[in-house]
């Protein structure tokens, strides 16, 4: 198990951009793919995106394609999510991922992060 922590939520207007963070604290935590997922109040947990180990590739879901990007520095065991042009519809607690391939993080198989909040105001 890796334990996650996530950084950066907050409270941005529309058309505004937050930087996620994710930290984890295992010594190979380099060596998991990572993801981000989100849920908003009375809906199911949704995909986001995810990136990949030890091939860095990179999905993002279709409702945040060209807005969130995802990427790592290795370095700092830190998985960062960029999200631009925000909408009111991005509202969410935001979750951290880690699993041994991108296949287990899309399939919620994995750590999980405490979350954090994001609200985009109109």
């Amino acid at each position: 198990q890796v334990h996650l922590v996530e950084s950066g939520g907050g409270l941005v207007q529309v058309g505004g951009s937050l930087r996620l963070s994710c930290t984890a604290s295992a010594l190979t935590a380099s060596k998991y793919a990572m993801g981000w997922f989100r849920q908003a109040p009375g809906k199911e947990r949704e995909f986001v995106a995810v990136i990949g180990w030890p091939r860095i590739a990179t999905a993002v879901a279709n409702s945040v394609r060209g807005r969130f990007t995802i990427s790592k520095d290795d370095a700092k065991n830190t998985v960062y999510l960029q999200m631009n042009n925000l909408k009111s519809e991005d509202t969410a607690v935001y979750y951290c991922a880690a699993a041994a391939n991108t296949a287990l993080v899309r399939a919620q198989q994995g750590s999980w992060g405490q979350g954090t909040q994001v609200t985009v105001s109109s």
